[in-house]
């Protein structure tokens, strides 16, 4: 399973690789010229793709699914992955805006960002909490707390390597 995690963990660092904020921070600085807005956009999307084609990966070999629960599963699993990808829209929406604010940011500005960062977190655990009858629908609980459980365990590494690739926002000062 830890192989398994390895991969998810590369196309998390590419993911930064391509972040709004690695780009504003190389556009600002003495370094060529940053890719345009709309190849980095694309970049993006692709990426994310990819991350939720691993992620199903991932999901698929580490949960324990007869045929029947699988077929049943999926579409559930399907549902919840679009309304997840709706609130990484925002998340990446979000990060762009941090971008484009970096350097010149008030605390106002500040302000805005952080309450919608933890707005979204809040999003994150209503859906999961939204899901979970769902889920519990179509196959035993012991399935559903894995299944959960993987979900989690993507999304921190995902969100652990944003976060050490997005700076303080005091150390744009």
């Amino acid at each position: 399973m830890k192989m398994k995690f390895v991969v998810l963990f590369v196309l998390a660092v590419a993911f930064v690789t391509y972040s709004p904020i690695a780009h504003a921070q190389a556009a600002s600085s003495a370094q060529p010229a940053a890719k345009p807005q709309a190849n980095v956009d694309q970049d993006i999307q692709l990426l994310r793709k990819d991350i939720r084609s691993a992620k199903k990966q991932l999901i698929a070999a580490n949960l324990k699914l007869t045929d029947d629960q699988a077929t049943k599963f999926w579409p559930v699993y399907e549902q919840y992955s679009a309304e997840v990808s709706k609130l990484g829209d925002q998340k990446t929406a979000l990060i762009k805006e941090y971008a484009d604010q970096w350097g010149t940011m008030t605390d106002d500005q500040a302000s805005s960002l952080a309450k919608r960062a933890l707005a979204l977190d809040e999003q994150t655990a209503q859906l999961r909490t939204k899901y979970l009858p769902l889920f519990s629908k179509v196959v035993p609980g012991k399935v559903v707390a894995t299944f959960f459980q993987l979900d989690r365990r993507i999304q921190s590494l995902l969100d652990i390597q944003l976060a050490a690739n997005i700076p303080l926002v005091q150390a744009q000062d």
